[in-house]
């Protein structure tokens, strides 16, 4: 009999752990340039990975970066971070999640064209029900072009093809190698970028901000490895991220003052019911494939 409650509780825990991840960063957002955070955060998260390496004896593993999966893993994963970390810091916390939970609609359907799953009428109608609910939460105007939220959408986009990528990355390579090919590329990227837009100096209380925020990051990966290996059912695991929405209302009211409007709300409770679907659906699929 599949137990489900050690999944839950792990990824419960990561979703607390990344949203609380996110304020930190749009904090010290308000303290120093977006991009100087993100190098920042991905130098403390690089040194992390690689103490968690030589902790456990596998940073001989390290060559496995020049794979080109990883590599290419990693590459998505810095650009999917970067535009949404620059955007949080221009749009409301609980708009900016409400979007980025877009990622499994964009999912479903690169499965169809990359990996050749077979998606049925209901689960694409939910497909498309989601992506008017992202439209109601950006509440596009004629003319008007708000770039911030468009880039969630372009991040949640590219989240997605990561975790197409993802599933290329051969079995034999350590998950804190592939974390570690993110993060020395949000760190470069960051860094770099940043120094050619002018390095700003730093207060401590900024600092401060993004190393607690790359401490919850790396935790935050830890509980959702532990989730995703813990045998529990995807679908069941994968209902409890859109409880992150949830949170980041609170956090967003609680240090910004955000209330998003009617229509903003009615757009977040579509996306996440879509997705709900899509994730019930996908439970049904499986279990007929097993016969049960």
């Amino acid at each position: 009999m599949i137990d489900n409650r050690r999944g839950i509780l792990a990824m419960s825990g990561s979703v607390v752990v990344f949203i609380f991840n996110d304020a930190l960063i749009k904090l010290a957002t308000e303290t120093m340039p977006p991009l100087q955070a993100i190098g920042l955060r991905g130098c403390f998260a690089t040194l992390w990975c690689v103490l968690a390496l030589l902790a456990r004896g596998e940073l001989r593993h390290a060559p496995l970066l020049r794979d080109r999966w990883v590599a290419m893993r990693g590459l998505l994963e810095a650009t999917a971070a970067i535009s949404y970390l620059i955007a949080l810091a221009y749009i409301p916390f609980a708009i900016a999640t409400a979007i980025n939970m877009s990622t499994p609609l964009f999912l479903a359907a690169l499965a169809v064209l990359f990996l050749g799953e077979i998606v049925g009428w209901r689960r694409w109608t939910a497909i498309a029900v989601g992506f008017v609910g992202v439209l109601m939460v950006i509440q596009p105007h004629p003319g008007e072009i708000n770039i911030w939220t468009w880039m969630v959408v372009f991040s949640s986009f590219i989240g997605a093809m990561r975790d197409v990528i993802a599933r290329w990355v051969p079995p034999h390579v350590p998950t804190l190698v592939v974390s570690l090919s993110s993060a020395v590329t949000l760190a470069v990227v960051g860094c770099v970028w940043a120094t050619l837009n002018g390095w700003q100096p730093m207060s401590l209380r900024g600092v401060l901000l993004v190393l607690g925020s790359s401490l919850l990051l790396a935790a935050g990966y830890q509980l959702l490895m532990i989730s995703l290996r813990s045998g529990a059912e995807f679908s069941v695991i994968g209902s409890f991220r859109y409880a992150s929405v949830l949170w980041a209302l609170v956090i967003g009211y609680t240090l910004w003052g955000d209330v998003p409007n009617l229509l903003a709300f009615a757009g977040i409770a579509v996306v996440v019911g879509a997705g709900l679907y899509i994730l019930h659906r996908e439970r049904v699929t499986r279990r007929r494939a097993l016969g049960r």
